[in-house]
């Protein structure tokens, strides 16, 4: 199993366990959500790069996951998540240079997910 669907798989029953426990919480974080990723000054594709930068930052496995498949689903090019990633090593020193590979390593199963 690949390093996006490991990290899938294994949120997959705690997500929806604890969704189902607190379903307002999510509710409004899935609001929060699709308001700060809707098109606006800045295209989707662009957010997608900052929260995936910012995933990296955070070192946080699942947002990397989430956002390196949007990036995918928005048809960013390997270059533009590179470099994006590259502002998350520059800001965030060492430990971007561990999230980064994997965040540039699920963007890659995602597009070839999406271009099948």
């Amino acid at each position: 199993m690949s390093y996006g669907e490991q990290i899938r798989e294994g949120l997959r029953v705690p997500s929806r366990e604890l969704r189902q426990a607190i379903p307002q919480v999510y509710e409004g974080y899935k609001q929060l959500h699709d308001a700060a990723l809707a098109p606006g000054a800045l295209d989707v594709k662009t957010k997608e790069f900052i929260a995936l930068a910012i995933a990296v930052s955070k070192e946080c496995d699942g947002c990397i996951v989430a956002h390196a498949h949007g990036a995918a689903l928005r048809g960013a090019s390997e270059e533009e998540v590179a470099e994006a990633i590259g502002v998350a090593i520059l800001m965030n020193g060492g430990p971007g240079t561990v999230y980064g590979p994997r965040a540039f390593a699920a963007f890659r199963e995602f597009r070839e997910q999406a271009s099948r």
